[in-house]
């Protein structure tokens, strides 16, 4: 048994050594990427109840090769139907996480890019954008002060379509007043989500996704910071909440929630993560092609 082990071990060192002196240039770049790909992982699980099930899962891994590699016939072919078992039930237990991770691909700055040669949608000028900002960031503040109970979605390059097709299409330009008599208690459309898109109210009363992790969600939250906690973790929006308990003003995104906002201080984060970036808007205008914001991290 450690005899096979010892000659186990042995071969693997020899055709180590082998394949090294083999090695050209594209086999060093497919061993780069291959680490790049590596890394991304390990940061995206890292922190995370799927660290621990990944290192649960490794250690299996080396136990059953182990098992194999020392003759033991019965252990080695379960191990066998294990691993091929195996590769089934890590997609189904990290379906969410895998999700997440082909929805930031496809955030990337490069595929946005051939997303533009792609699409056909009118361009959406900074100017509406900004007045939106303004609107919303006015209506928050009274809101607030009336402590009437809110929830705005901010949609970015994620499209909201799922959520939108449960509430009713406004496609309106964003004001106060409207905001105010959408949010009224005893309204229609008052317990629902607002969605804005491009700096329009494209439909009010919608209903958003439950978090994934609802048990660890304080208590003291309600329902509507519960589903903007949701709504942020299955994409990239952001959420405002106005509190209809203490008319705390608090904002969702990435799955964490902040709270205790003001006037001054909403509308420069909506105006850091919204609105078009300077160095990039001479470019989308003259090209007319639609722009996508960028995301930049708030310190607050």
């Amino acid at each position: 048994m450690f005899t096979n082990l010892i000659i186990f071990l042995s071969d693997i060192l020899d055709n180590t050594l082998s394949v090294i002196k083999t090695m050209t240039l594209t086999d060093y770049i497919e061993i780069f990427i291959l680490t790049w790909f590596m890394y991304i992982l390990i940061r995206f699980v890292r922190e995370t109840q799927a660290e621990q099930l990944l290192k649960g899962i490794f250690f299996i891994f080396i136990v059953l090769m182990l098992l194999q590699q020392l003759d033991f016939k019965v252990l080695g072919l379960l191990s066998e139907t294990i691993i091929n078992m195996g590769i089934i039930a890590i997609i189904v237990m990290f379906q969410p996480e895998l999700r997440r991770v082909l929805e930031k691909m496809g955030r990337v700055k490069l595929v946005k890019t051939i997303a533009f040669n792609l699409e056909n949608q009118p361009y959406n000028t900074s100017h509406r954008i900004s007045g939106a900002i303004d609107q919303i960031t006015q209506a928050c503040e009274k809101l607030s002060r009336t402590a009437t109970g809110a929830l705005i979605v901010m949609e970015r390059d994620t499209k909201l379509g799922e959520q939108i097709s449960t509430g009713t299409i406004l496609n309106a330009l964003p004001s106060e007043e409207l905001f105010r008599n959408i949010f009224h208690p005893n309204t229609p459309l008052h317990d629902g989500a607002v969605i804005v898109r491009e700096g329009l109210i494209l439909a009010a009363g919608c209903f958003l996704p439950k978090p994934q992790k609802e048990e660890l969600i304080s208590k003291d939250l309600g329902s509507r910071h519960r589903a903007a906690i949701g709504m942020s973790e299955v994409s990239d929006a952001i959420v405002i909440i106005v509190s209809e308990e203490t008319g705390i003003i608090s904002i969702a995104e990435n799955g964490a929630l902040r709270r205790g906002y003001d006037y001054q201080k909403l509308h420069g984060y909506l105006t850091q993560t919204i609105m078009p970036s300077a160095q990039d808007k001479p470019r989308r205008e003259k090209r007319k092609k639609p722009y996508k914001s960028k995301v930049k991290e708030d310190d607050a």
